[in-house]
């Protein structure tokens, strides 16, 4: 690569971070470190990490203009950490979102963050661009992201652009401690606008403990499934209870989906199912059972 090629990338990567870092903030809600948030809408919008705002009642925000403020927590969804907090609006714009069906793997991108006074940046490529996916605590993010780039204390929140300073999605390192996970700006479109709504994100509940089994092979074809989730706990109050669940059932299958993890189970009841009535497919003394079950409001 020439002289000239070099320093034109150069220059072209500076002004990137120079056009993105007025749209990162700073997040001082953690004892510890600070964290990273980026302006979200024109109205004082700001979207960080949930894990960054989890356990602290005052949050400040350092703008890039040096000024230090106090944010609202509007609300947050732990199962694909995000949170949304409002500022009296400070004039700062939120970041064009990129087209997520053109970001190729290997392509680059830049990480910009602000966990001190001033906007830091590290440079990377998109290593892995996947499908849809559900988190540990059953999220649903709309494709699976990663860069290659560096992710230093206090850079989780921050943004994650391509070479022409266009949102790609929001950092997180709460996801996996060996690969810098990004939620992309389609999910961070749809939750945000979730948590600006209502505050949080509407789930379901059974009132069960369940756990990850293996089905004995004889049950495959009657379960139409190899696995299922064992009741370890019942709530003699909740949703499974007053349907006739009981401990030790196993559940194979719920509105007809399969769960063979407790991020299915979580997943199916984070999609707007409160109060409606589906079946549930359980395994009891080796017997398979059809039983409606009515998906509760969780508190």
């Amino acid at each position: 690569m020439s002289t000239d090629l070099l320093q034109s990338l150069s220059h072209s990567l500076a002004s990137v971070v120079e056009r993105v870092a007025p749209s990162v903030v700073r997040i001082e809600a953690r004892r510890r470190r600070g964290a990273t948030g980026i302006v979200w809408s024109t109205e004082g919008h700001i979207l960080t990490t949930s894990h960054a705002v989890e356990h602290e009642g005052s949050i400040q925000v350092g703008l890039p203009d040096g000024r230090t403020v106090s944010a609202e927590l509007v609300g947050r969804d732990a199962s694909t950490d995000l949170a949304l907090l409002k500022l009296d609006p400070s004039g700062h714009a939120p970041l064009t979102p990129a087209v997520l069906d053109d970001v190729k793997v290997g392509h680059l991108v830049v990480t910009v963050a602000r966990p001190g006074r001033t906007a830091r940046a590290t440079l990377g490529m998109v290593s892995t661009h996947g499908e849809g996916w559900r988190t540990h605590a059953g999220g649903r993010v709309d494709r699976y992201l990663e860069t290659d780039a560096d992710l230093p204390p206090g850079f989780s929140g921050g943004a994650l652009v391509d070479s022409q300073g266009r949102l790609v999605g929001l950092l997180t390192a709460a996801f996996s401690r060996t690969a810098a996970v990004v939620i992309p700006v389609d999910t961070l479109t749809r939750v945000a606008s979730t948590l600006k709504e209502h505050g949080g994100i509407r789930r379901g509940y059974l009132g069960v403990g369940a756990y990850p089994v293996k089905l004995p092979r004889h049950q495959w074809e009657a379960a139409g499934t190899e696995a299922g989730l064992i009741f370890l706990s019942v709530d003699p109050d909740g949703p499974a209870s007053k349907a006739g669940l009981v401990l030790g059932d196993v559940l194979v299958s719920l509105g007809g989906q399969a769960l063979l993890g407790v991020e299915d189970l979580l997943g199916y009841l984070g999609d707007e199912k409160v109060g409606t009535t589906v079946q549930a497919r359980v395994l009891r003394a080796g017997e398979v059972r059809e039983v409606p079950v009515t998906i509760g409001r969780r508190s």
